[in-house]
């Protein structure tokens, strides 16, 4: 398998840390508002390479943050005259709710800054112990000049960075570059108690801090949309190999913008959209697809005539799905012929095609091609008559090569749904001293096939 680093500017193979495991990190959303579609392409470009790592056989341990404390967040707050706690618990359950519509699921950790704080106090009081980073008035910021790497992942000098910078001006730091990891307390603002007084995290310590609590201090994995680069990806490189000096992460993964009609999205532009705006019009697992019919690096144009199409490709799938089934309930048990043997190894070809694109720094537009030739391949070579082990040999690759990217999974988003719902019924319970009623709920749970764990992190669940 080989990836695009980011860091290195090319595809290299893919050797792990730990063989087996992948340990993997993803800046998620700042929850101040519902996410738009240029986020959920990241998101789903996530999504889709975890289950691949998982189909290839890989136990992959995914994290993904959410940014819950931040100026955007407190500025809603004070515009909807609530907590910045009630703003972003709010959006953090209407993610859920987004992701889990465009078939997103949930990362195995998705730590929160606030739940985090003190590991963030410890990490910049290291910084500041080996002399990356100064306070001043309350503020703690990180010395771009100290680290001799600084911006090695957007492959400029410091000095280059520092001609282009457009920072805004801040007597207190030395270096316009300087980048905030502690903010002192303003009026009326959320604030926890540290050594240089009431304060929150700025915005780049949160991902560093977490990264290395959850994962380690080096990670196989980071990454996140083609806008983090610089300076956020950037500034976390700095202040983690910083504080650890070991490298933070072996493989940096950027998804590339998602343009609407040729244009940037922009709510000024009024072509800003979110997934439930097009749920509208539109069934979003079209969306899912059309976000992978392209290579995840590569600049994407939405428009509705795209989404028009990615809607009717899907829907090919789906009847290949469906005449498959039908063929399936209808046919005879009986030995393959050996036309059928040859047939039968025919099909099986097509697995090894599309691990070979996807092994390909993750080359989703090539799998989903690779998947068209194999129903071509279906619809020549299955046939009425055929055999209930050929039809089912067909069948199960569909799905299979499918169901790594989340597609054709309307039956088990119903399922997800539903089980998500019955795990939030169950926690209530519970909150209610309802014992016997949460037991009960685990018991149903565990009839469909659902097994429970309770963590330190919440309630997860897997397939039995």
């Amino acid at each position: 398998m080989k990836l695009y680093n980011t860091l290195t500017r090319k595809k290299e193979k893919f050797i792990p840390i730990t063989p087996g495991e992948i340990k993997m990190y993803a800046c998620g959303p700042t929850v101040y508002n519902y996410f738009h579609i240029g986020n959920a392409r990241t998101f789903m470009v996530f999504d889709a390479m975890r289950r691949y790592f998982e189909y290839r056989g890989y136990k992959v341990t995914f994290v993904q943050n959410f940014t819950d404390i931040d100026d955007k967040i407190i500025n809603r707050a004070k515009e909807e005259n609530v907590t910045a706690l009630q703003i972003s618990e709010k959006y953090i359950e209407e993610y859920f709710k987004d992701a889990g519509s465009l078939g997103i699921r949930r990362a195995d950790i998705h730590p929160k800054v606030t739940d985090n704080v003190k590991e963030i106090i410890t990490f910049i009081e290291a910084l500041i112990e080996k002399g990356f980073a100064y306070e001043i008035v309350g503020d703690v910021y990180f010395d771009v000049s100290r680290f001799k790497d600084y911006g090695k992942l957007k492959k400029q000098s410091l000095e280059e960075l520092q001609a282009g910078a457009r920072v805004e001006v801040n007597e207190h730091k030395k270096n316009p570059l300087d980048f905030a990891l502690w903010k002192a307390a303003k009026p009326d603002e959320p604030s926890w108690e540290s050594p240089w007084g009431l304060g929150r995290p700025g915005w780049h310590i949160e991902c560093s801090a977490m990264a290395q609590k959850y994962l380690g201090e080096t990670i196989d994995i980071h990454g996140g949309g083609g806008d983090l680069v610089f300076p956020h990806h950037e500034n976390e490189i700095a202040q983690s190999e910083a504080c650890t000096g070991k490298p933070f992460a072996n493989y940096w993964l950027h998804v590339g913008y998602l343009n609407i009609d040729n244009k940037k999205m922009s709510k000024s532009l009024n072509n800003f959209f979110t997934p439930r705006e097009i749920a509208e019009e539109f069934d979003l697992e079209s969306l899912r697809f059309f976000m992978l019919s392209a290579h995840y690096r590569n600049p994407l144009n939405f428009s509705r005539e795209v989404l028009s199409a990615a809607a009717n490709a899907l829907e090919r799938l789906y009847n290949a799905k469906n005449n498959l089934q039908y063929l399936l309930e209808n046919a005879e048990e009986k030995d393959l012929t050996a036309e059928e043997n040859n047939l039968q190894k025919q099909l099986l070809s097509y697995r090894g095609k599309f691990v070979s694109v996807m092994d390909d720094d993750f080359n989703t537009a090539d799998g989903i091609a690779i998947i068209f030739d194999l129903i071509r391949a279906i619809n020549t070579y299955v046939l009425s008559d055929a055999s209930k082990e050929l039809v089912k040999t067909a069948l199960d690759l569909l799905l299979e090569t499918t169901g790594v990217l989340g597609l054709l999974a309307k039956e088990e988003e119903a399922l997800n749904q539903e089980v998500e719902a019955l795990i939030e019924k169950r926690q209530q319970a519970r909150k209610d001293k309802n014992y016997q009623l949460a037991d009960e709920i685990r018991d149903q749970l565990k009839e469909k096939g659902v097994i429970l764990e309770d963590t330190s992190q919440g309630v997860k669940w897997r397939r039995s």
